[in-house]
């Protein structure tokens, strides 16, 4: 509802009222005329109780519809609010995988890393062994001259040297299985290396979309938090606009309303204790959540929460107290993320807005 409904509300009030003053000064007898002196005749003014209890509950049901109509727009705008929340939530929840992801890129990435630094080991290795190679051939190459040298010398020594050739023909040939071995070690090698490069150079453009992924999410969060605070400060005048109607009215109608305000001062000592209930029931939770320290002990804090129509938190903030003990219970807030909430609309109201002593 809006202020032109408002002020139709209180225009249509005050015409009520005008009326019912008009219908009790017709009744009354403004005549100037001198008393005759024919008869002891008494004018009287007579007034209709029905006519006025009529008018008075005509403007009880005027400030009722007013009042409910307040209440629904109110209720309306905390449903926006518990849907720009569940689109915060949303958000950090997309934002989190987003950094899973990027944590599984990394990862991927020193894996590969590590794989080119074991293959240019086993390479070097590789060339360790074939320059041992080299080295044992020529060893071989002399003893074989020195065995032909000394083959007229002896059948048996000739035999020995020709074998002592076969057997370095052999390390020779074994040799030359390890180098293509090793040749075919650098061929995988450079292939891991180039498949490394990939994968490091999409693991880059990865970062660098979520990276702006990030910052639209982070720029479509700001402006939800402005909407909500918007959302939040109309709701705050509404209901200080509907505040001060309702002390006008309750004002024009204390007489009428006794009664009622007698059964009020009841009502408003339940909803007091409902509040201070719930108060000790969020306390309790708040410390069963807290992540304790042993320099907390003895410390406090003052903590003041707004709640939505279903225990949603829409604020927390310290009004005094010890700094960690306060940091640690707004964190226990933020794990809790919902309270319970009373059934009464008017508790309900009431413990939105609270503050407590959260002491260890």
């Amino acid at each position: 509802m809006n202020k032109n409904n408002y002020s139709a509300a209180v225009i249509v009030s005050l015409i009520l009222h005008g009326l019912l003053i008009a219908a009790l000064l017709w009744g009354t007898d403004f005549s100037m005329n001198k008393p005759q002196s024919q008869g002891g005749t008494i004018k009287a003014v007579v007034v209709d109780p029905a006519l006025v209890n009529q008018q008075a509950k005509r403007i009880r049901q005027q400030r009722d519809a007013a009042r409910q109509a307040e209440l629904d727009r109110l209720k309306r705008l905390e449903r926006q609010a518990e849907a720009l929340e569940q689109q915060r939530q949303a958000e950090e929840r997309r934002l989190r995988q987003l950094k899973a992801d990027k944590l599984k890129a990394e990862k991927e990435a020193r894996a590969a890393e590590q794989e080119r630094k074991r293959v240019a080991a086993e390479r070097e290795k590789a060339a360790v062994a074939k320059r041992k190679a080299v080295e044992e051939k020529r060893r071989a190459d002399e003893a074989a001259r020195v065995a032909r040298e000394k083959a007229a010398k002896a059948e048996a020594d000739r035999k020995a040297k020709q074998e002592a050739a076969r057997k370095a023909e052999q390390e020779r040939q074994r040799q030359l299985a390890k180098q293509r071995e090793a040749e075919e070690a650098k061929r995988k090698a450079e292939a891991a290396k180039r498949k490394a490069e990939e994968e490091a150079r999409k693991a880059e453009e990865k970062r660098k979309a979520e990276l702006a992924a990030k910052k639209k999410a982070e720029e479509e969060r700001r402006k939800a938090e402005a909407a909500r605070k918007e959302a939040e400060r109309k709701a705050a005048e509404a209901r200080e606009q509907q505040r001060q109607q309702e002390a006008a009215l309750n004002d024009m109608f204390a007489g009428l309303e006794a009664e009622t305000e007698q059964r009020g001062g009841a009502r408003g000592q339940f909803i007091a204790s409902e509040k201070q209930r719930y108060g000790a029931i969020y306390t309790q939770m708040i410390q069963q959540n807290l992540l304790k320290n042993e320099n907390f002990i003895g410390k406090e804090c003052n903590l003041s929460m707004r709640l939505s129509s279903n225990g949603l938190v829409l604020d927390v903030s310290s009004a005094g107290g010890d700094q960690n003990v306060c940091r640690a219970a707004k964190a226990a807030v933020v794990k809790i993320s919902q309270f319970p909430m009373p059934e009464d609309p008017a508790v309900i109201e009431e413990v939105r807005s609270i503050s407590m002593l959260v002491k260890l």
